[in-house]
């Protein structure tokens, strides 16, 4: 059985991706800060490891730290360590992830949800790259990059009361968005092979075979859970479809539900004496209605740009 990787590389062929990567090769190899801003499982810590591999400091250690998963209590120790004694239980110097990360790249996931006291904390050692671990007297320097990732536009937080303005001065460099799993489709395909060649090479198992009925499947459905939930996906059909082809009802439920819906027929008329802008709109509103409103998987079923239905929409409305 082989080790599974903690990240995998990186599937950019949608366009929005395309874009992204152009700017993350060309912001990583500057020392500057960068902001990732995406749905929770839109793959922000496998971009922040590119971000990492693209720059001068490949060659340091890459250590991520999920801000939102450490107790409050905890992340002034796991982030700049502790000395021997500082309190019940260390019998010995344990060094933080910050130290950790030096000469390499410090990863903050989750950075909105840092508590307010811990904030200052943060700040503070980004004022000089200096910091005392909890227990002692020394300052310790510590060369590192930053990279941060978070749900929510920092701004968005400030004006809320929620995060620090110093601190948000302080980190504001360079943002970049990465875009959900559904507005990415050229992406399915390719990151579910990649998945099923990772896993079941992980569990031992002979990968099974997607076909075009449940691969169309994938990429109708709308992937609230984004990469992540692909990846949990696939897993699954590694681990019950072994060497086996895949059908549509051997997906998780959601899926094959959505499939099913999605595969009864629908019956439009229309009349050759209406308007073409009148069965245009037809058309329109009945993808729009089978897609649940989703306009982006609309402009997939009808063959035509996310722009092209806006733009119809909008005149639409206008006339109306």
């Amino acid at each position: 059985m082989k080790r599974r990787s903690d990240v995998a590389e990186p599937i950019m062929l949608s366009p929005s991706m395309r874009e992204l990567d152009r700017m993350v090769r060309a912001v990583a190899p500057k020392d500057v800060v960068v902001t990732l801003i995406g749905e929770s499982g839109s793959g922000k810590e496998v971009v922040g490891r590119r971000i990492h591999e693209l720059s001068k400091r490949r060659a340091g250690p890459f250590v991520p730290i999920n801000c939102a998963a450490i107790p409050e209590s905890l992340f002034e120790s796991e982030l700049f360590g502790h000395e021997r004694g500082a309190f019940t239980g260390a019998t010995e110097r344990v060094r933080g992830k910050v130290e950790a990360s030096s000469g390499g790249t410090l990863f903050l996931d989750e950075l909105g949800e840092l508590p307010l006291a811990m904030q200052a904390k943060l700040l503070r050692f980004l004022e000089n790259r200096r910091f005392m671990r909890v227990g002692g007297s020394t300052k310790v320097s510590v060369d590192t990059r930053l990279v941060c990732a978070t749900l929510r536009p920092l701004e968005l937080e400030v004006e809320a009361g929620r995060f620090r303005p110093d601190l948000y001065y302080r980190i504001e460099g360079i943002t970049l968005h990465l875009p959900p799993l559904r507005e990415r489709p050229a992406d399915i395909a390719p990151l579910a092979h990649q998945f099923i060649a990772e896993l079941s090479a992980f569990h031992g198992v002979k990968p099974p075979k997607l076909g075009r009925t449940a691969l169309a499947a994938l990429q109708r459905y709308g992937w609230p859970g984004n990469v992540r939930q692909l990846r949990n996906a696939m897993e699954r059909t590694c681990l019950l479809r072994p060497g086996l082809p895949v059908r549509v009802q051997d997906l998780p439920r959601a899926l094959s539900a959505g499939a099913a819906a999605a595969s009864k027929q629908r019956t439009l008329e229309v009349s050759l004496d209406q308007p073409l802008e009148r069965t245009v709109h037809r058309l329109l509103l009945a993808a729009l209605e089978i897609e649940g409103g989703n306009r982006s998987r609309a402009a997939r079923r009808l063959g035509v740009s996310l722009r092209t239905v806006q733009r119809h929409l909008a005149r639409a409305e206008k006339a109306s």
